[in-house]
């Protein structure tokens, strides 16, 4: 872990290095997705099945081996107890109602020389979901994929997931029927993200493709954005947490591990105008490790990639916290909305105390989803808009376009582009 005081020489410097690192993959990641890529695209279900028996050790023979039924998804929906099932329709309802509230509103109307303008939102037809399997199995992400799409009205939702040795995590399958997936296959890796982009005999194409996964699928999302809609190129996740001295360093310490324990490469920051808090979180946290069964994985993310800035005053902390432009910022302060308002960059921000990240990772109702790797200096959370696109009309009259069009051939003419010109023109009189 590194400690860095803000009035010390070099601290510009040391900060700009933390900015810089964003810990994702390496090109020989790149080199190996291109190729898996390339056979899924010539081979098709031919690669699908050397590579799901090489990285699952799942042979993909008979359909329930490619396939995962809804009756299968049914049935382990009504095998839950029923707390759990309970808890993850509540944050199916809360995740379905805050993205029913982003749904755009078409727009139609006429303007002051009668020409009608407008644009009309739709839905693709069809996206795909990647969940991922064996240790990172999380039904919350297959909740906050799906329930957006269907909220945007796509008609067919697909999901691949890797069933290692053919197991599969019935959370997931129940989160599957909840949400109204259409189609769950067997299939992992970036091979799942090539068959869903350019489609199999099998597993037929789809226009968008959302949902988190390693270093490989997240590398075959960025190659093949162009041939499908992609919702962003996801990397290591992070969580950034301002905090003064009025505060619990436990609650700190589980916050800052809450996102360390996801992955080595994950990346927890603390600011704090307060030497003494933070000395507690450092103590506090070794003492969580002692006792998290995800310690391992915890402490090489703190160990690595974990910082502490202690600054003179906490109104210097959203300058820093826009230059990380963190996944997840916690403003653990006296006055949040203060700090808030003066923050630009972050993917998703908890006001106060007692907003801890994790409950937005589950039900507050936001998507968790979020842009990571700095990226949220200029993208956004997963939303219902990640499965719709816009539609411009323009409906001209011919009073509005002899008002309009003389303008319209003078600029034609000016880029060299007579024919454009023509087309216009020939049409006043």
């Amino acid at each position: 872990m590194q400690l860095l005081r803000i009035s010390d020489d070099g601290f510009e410097k040391a900060f700009a290095r933390v900015v810089r690192n964003r810990r994702e993959s390496d090109r020989q990641v790149g080199r190996d997705v291109a190729t898996m890529i390339n056979e899924v695209r010539e081979r098709g279900d031919d690669a699908l099945v050397e590579y799901t028996a090489r990285f699952d050790n799942h042979g993909l023979g008979t359909d329930s081996d490619w396939q995962i039924s809804a009756e299968e998804c049914r049935a382990a929906y009504d095998a839950l107890d029923a707390d759990l099932r309970e808890a993850l329709e509540t944050a199916a309802s809360r995740i379905r109602a805050y993205h029913e509230g982003q749904l755009p509103e078409d727009r139609d109307y006429t303007d002051d020389i009668g020409m009608r303008l407008g644009a009309r939102w739709t839905a693709v037809d069809a996206a795909g979901l990647y969940v991922p399997g064996g240790r990172a199995a999380y039904p919350s992400s297959l909740l906050m994929n799906a329930i957006p799409a269907k909220v945007a009205g796509v008609d067919r939702l697909v999901v691949t997931t890797p069933t290692p040795k053919g197991e599969v995590n019935p959370l997931v399958l129940a989160a599957a029927h909840i949400a109204g997936v259409d189609e769950i296959w067997r299939v992992g890796g970036a091979q799942a993200v090539a068959a869903l982009a350019y489609g199999t005999k099998r597993i037929g194409k789809v226009d968008v493709i959302a949902g988190p996964g390693n270093a490989w699928v997240a590398e075959a999302k960025r190659q093949l954005y162009g041939v499908v809609g992609i919702d962003m190129v996801a990397g290591p996740s992070e969580i950034l947490v301002i905090a003064d001295a009025n505060n619990d360093p436990e609650w700190i310490a589980a916050d800052l591990l809450s996102q360390a324990e996801h992955d080595p490469t994950s990346q927890s920051i603390l600011i704090t105008d307060s030497e003494s808090l933070a000395r507690q979180v450092e103590d506090a946290i070794d003492l969580a490790l002692m006792k998290l069964p995800t310690a391992k994985t915890a402490k090489a993310s703190w160990d690595e990639h974990g910082l502490i800035v202690i600054v003179d005053r906490l109104d210097q902390a959203p300058a820093l916290s826009d230059h990380l432009a963190a996944e997840h910022v916690e403003l653990m302060v006296d006055e949040p909305q203060k700090l808030f308002d003066a923050m630009r960059h972050a993917g998703s921000v908890f006001l106060g105390r007692h907003t801890p990240e994790a409950v937005g990772d589950y039900i507050a109702g936001p998507n968790h989803v979020l842009p990571t790797g700095r990226r949220a200096r200029f993208a956004s959370g997963l939303s219902v808009l990640d499965f719709m696109k816009r539609t411009s009309f323009i409906d001209a009259s011919e009073a509005a376009l002899a008002a309009i069009g003389p303008a319209a051939v003078r600029l034609a003419e000016a880029e060299g582009l007579p024919a454009h010109a023509l087309s216009i023109s020939t049409r006043l009189k």
